[in-house]
């Protein structure tokens, strides 16, 4: 079981494991937090129900949830191999349970095997930047969330010769997966599998196929950008851009995500936004095609050892 010691928590709270009758819970809490944070929530619920149905991902054990006396929900996380979630409710910081939800956290992470553990933490939130640090947490990559206003259509180039385009439709998981997990293996440190794949975008609920295009050459997928529409928000979102390396240099990124923003603005939208790092190297193409950094975030990592 999750649970945390007693000792580990403040007086008055309790624990227990993660089910996904807890997703709408849980889901409050990320809205909390990331609207004290930022202004507004950008995380769906489905997201919170794709972590929990991480292949690999054991809820018993790999997931905890901390509430206080009257049964609220104050603090949250998740371990998975290498990587780690943490939040902590706004009306409930200052408490330390936050420290007490990264020890489990680095004690879960080294009972499933991981020497290293990493989570990523927003660069306006000092308190948990403050708390990784002194720790023994550092910097390992950045993390902007990128932004586009669309105050009219946004213009489509024409594709290049050879290349045609059309929205993604059933029939085109398995080569979006290919084509996306080959350009993501350039630097993420582990192939998702494709359940997993699939899990965070084409079987979620909030998967648009109609602001997902999709590139073919000689009949083959050689780019795609896979995009959400999240219920409750006035911002398109997309979730993966990949374009196979001997097609790439031929504006098909930039053909790609115009489409898929011209999709969103027909539908009502008047912004899209992306996540992008610096591992990737992307952040120039976004940049050149009009979109700025709204803000940023930071994965901090930390050696683990036994005790």
């Amino acid at each position: 079981m999750s649970d945390l010691s007693p000792k580990l928590l403040p007086v008055g709270y309790q624990s227990r494991s993660a089910t996904t009758a807890d997703v709408h819970a849980v889901h409050c809490l990320i809205t909390a937090c990331e609207t004290e944070l930022h202004g507004r929530a950008t995380t769906g619920s489905d997201r919170v129900a794709a972590d929990l149905s991480l292949p690999g991902l054991e809820p018993k054990s790999d997931t905890v949830l901390l509430r206080d006396s009257r049964g609220e929900l104050a603090g949250w996380g998740w371990v998975k191999r290498r990587r780690a979630t943490v939040h902590v409710h706004p009306d409930h910081r200052g408490q330390g349970l936050g420290s007490s939800l990264l020890a489990w956290a680095e004690a879960r992470a080294w009972q499933l095997g991981s020497d290293r553990i990493a989570q990523t933490v927003s660069d306006s939130d000092h308190a948990a930047i403050a708390l990784l640090r002194s720790s023994g947490y550092s910097r390992l990559v950045t993390e902007w969330l990128l932004e586009i206003a669309m105050p009219v259509e946004p213009e489509v180039p024409q594709p290049s010769a050879g290349i045609t385009v059309r929205p993604f439709r059933p029939g085109d998981e398995q080569a979006a997966y290919q084509l996306t997990e080959d350009a993501f293996d350039e630097w993420q440190q582990r192939r998702k599998t494709y359940p997993e794949w699939a899990g965070h975008t084409v079987e979620r609920a909030t998967f648009e196929p109609a602001a997902s295009p999709v590139a073919f050459a000689e009949g083959q997928m050689v780019g795609a950008v896979l995009s959400l529409d999240v219920p409750g928000n006035d911002e398109g979102y997309v979730e993966r851009v990949a374009v196979r390396r001997d097609h790439r240099n031929r504006g098909i990124a930039r053909l790609l995500l115009r489409e898929a923003f011209r999709t969103f603005y027909h539908q009502g939208k008047q912004t899209c936004t992306l996540w992008t790092h610096s591992d990737t190297g992307a952040l120039s193409l976004y940049e050149r095609i009009g979109m700025t950094v709204r803000r940023s975030s930071t994965v901090y990592a930390k050696a683990l050892a036994a005790g």
